[in-house]
């Protein structure tokens, strides 16, 4: 099981479209089979709903709210960028997991992260999204309900890393330490075109790529105009997500032709040498 610590971004969108492998959308419901854990406070927000599930532009906008009530809560080194995303990853091998494991994992690396503090009402809202196989995601917004700033642990990466550890001990998961050793080297060719796929990789990177940045900033835009009264903010709102959209898929496009490009080419082995058999005279 490995952890990952992506970049935090301004919005939840991005992150939540790629916990699902998708862009986000307002006809797609999302079911407690999807969304496996939440933070405690959620069910006194959803206890007299009578809707049963929310689609994902609502599960986006319910993390995003705390960002948007409080406009000038930032971190100590005055960063508003409050939405973290983390994904953890099971080896190939793994069996599958029940959504009540998942449900488990969730809690133990929201609480290893710092998110989730026992016994606190007012902390982070987060969610964990097992949409994917053998993945799971769990976005988080810094920003409590009351307004501040949460600073997650400093060894963040270290308490996740031994978490799972723990997690993989008492679910009989593979160690990591018998995944990497499973991996076999192999001698690769160096060419052009993987060096040309790193760069398209660089550009459709979702942590730190300029479209992905460009694509929070779109998405935020639209999610801001929607709230603002008359047809013409919703309408605006609507065009501006169809662009997002249309930049994910770029991203994704790029993305797979970087995969392709930068496929590692094995060594061609030289021919082994002839014998030659000295013919008795």
């Amino acid at each position: 099981m490995i952890p990952r610590l992506h970049e935090r971004t301004h919005t939840p969108y991005g992150p939540l479209a790629k916990a699902l492998g998708r862009p986000v959308s307002p006809n797609e419901s999302l079911t407690e089979h999807t969304v496996v854990a939440h933070w405690p406070g959620l069910d006194g927000y959803t206890a007299g709903d009578e809707q049963k599930t929310w689609t994902t532009i609502q599960w986006a906008a319910h993390l995003e709210d705390p960002y948007l009530e409080h406009l000038f809560t930032a971190s100590p080194d005055d960063d508003r960028r409050a939405i973290l995303h983390l994904d953890v990853r099971l080896h190939p091998d793994d069996r599958d997991l029940t959504g009540l494991e998942w449900a488990e994992v969730a809690h133990r690396l929201a609480r290893a992260a710092g998110i989730e503090i026992p016994g606190k009402g007012h902390g982070c809202r987060w969610i964990a999204v097992q949409a994917q196989p053998r993945r799971l995601d769990l976005i988080a917004n810094l920003i409590h309900l009351d307004g501040a700033w949460h600073a997650p642990p400093a060894d963040v990466l270290r308490r996740l890393a031994a978490e799972a550890r723990r997690v993989e001990e008492e679910l009989g998961l593979i160690p990591v330490r018998t995944a990497s050793a499973d991996r076999v080297a192999s001698r690769h060719v160096p060419s052009v075109s993987s060096q040309l796929g790193s760069v398209l990789a660089q550009l459709a990177d979702e942590r730190t790529g300029p479209l992905a940045t460009v694509r929070g900033l779109v998405e935020h835009t639209a999610h801001r105009i929607a709230r603002l009264p008359g047809a013409a903010g919703v309408d605006a709102a609507h065009r501006l997500e169809l662009i997002a959209h249309r930049l994910h898929g770029i991203q994704q496009d790029l993305d797979t032709t970087a995969a392709d490009l930068a496929k590692p080419r094995v060594a061609a082995a030289p021919p082994a040498a002839r014998l030659s058999v000295r013919r008795a005279l």
